[in-house]
């Protein structure tokens, strides 16, 4: 017996099938968690936001419409939450105030494990440096795949906003990931 369809459940979630919610609960957490945790920078943050998304899901969901499919829904909602977290949590730095990363000393020879776990570290602080709603947008369309149709939808702006971020994003990474190049 084929599993039931993500509208099926939200209709049942939203007459009050705690099971059906659970289901769903179960079936998106794992996305939402990595979305919340690569937009956030931090586990135990993404684990606040995606808990609350769902408890204000479960409260909503009589209201949803399936007009959209509940995976974007629950996008949006997870992705609000953690914007608003990120604007509250520290304000927009200047871009000309970011130091520039300089080019790691290959003279030691250091082993690629040691490497990568730079290059990561890099790119976390070079993602602390974009807005967040460029991060945002950066995260959802490389990270997630979202198309920029459904990154407009997600986060309540036009497609033209969308791509404006994401290029602006991709520019303020490249600069700021020059050194591992």
């Amino acid at each position: 017996m084929p599993e039931p369809s993500d509208k099926l459940l939200a209709v049942r979630a939203g007459e009050g099938d705690e099971a059906a919610f659970e289901l769903l609960v179960r079936r998106h957490s794992g996305q939402l968690l990595s979305l919340a945790t690569r937009l956030l920078g931090s586990r135990a943050d993404a684990e606040d936001a995606v808990q609350d998304a769902f408890v204000s899901a479960w409260r909503r969901l009589p209201e949803f419409r399936a007009d959209a499919a509940f995976s974007t829904w629950m996008y949006r909602i997870v992705t609000n939450r953690c914007l608003n977290l990120l604007r509250a949590r520290r304000p927009t730095q200047d871009l000309s105030t970011v130091p520039e990363l300089s080019a790691p000393e290959h003279a030691a020879s250091p082993v690629r494990a040691a490497e990568s776990t730079e290059v990561v570290r890099a790119l976390s602080d070079a993602l602390d440096g974009l807005t967040p709603e460029q991060r945002a947008c950066w995260v959802l369309r490389e990270l997630h795949g979202l198309s920029y149709e459904e990154i407009a939808d997600v986060i309540h702006i036009s497609q033209q906003a969308v791509r404006g971020r994401i290029f602006r994003a991709r520019r303020y990474l490249t600069e700021a990931m020059g050194a591992w190049r």
